[in-house]
């Protein structure tokens, strides 16, 4: 199975949303905008909570491309924020100090 970073890496989706994705993560904040994309509660660690966000992400994709009247692309461009900022969580706690 591949490992988290190499999986982000190789997703391919709309350069306009990756775009938008890149600015918006400058302003992500877990503990406020993981509840409303996740549900209330304890929040888990970066890593289950990156999968949790992968497998949505996945589901909303193929709904952007299957054309789905029920795609929202602000639910998509928050997912991918939070994608993003999880992903440099993850990163910064397995760096070496």
């Amino acid at each position: 199975m591949q490992d988290l970073t190499t999986m982000l890496s190789t997703l391919r989706r709309p350069r306009l949303l990756i775009r938008a994705a890149r600015h918006g993560v400058q302003e992500y904040s877990r503990d406020r905008h993981l509840p409303r994309i996740l549900g209330y509660g304890t929040l888990p660690r970066p890593a289950a909570t990156l999968m949790r966000l992968m497998e949505l992400e996945r589901e909303l994709n193929e709904q952007r491309r299957s054309d789905d009247a029920g795609y929202s692309v602000i639910r998509h461009l928050d997912l991918l924020i939070a994608m993003m900022g999880e992903a440099q969580l993850l990163k910064a706690s397995r760096a070496p100090v």
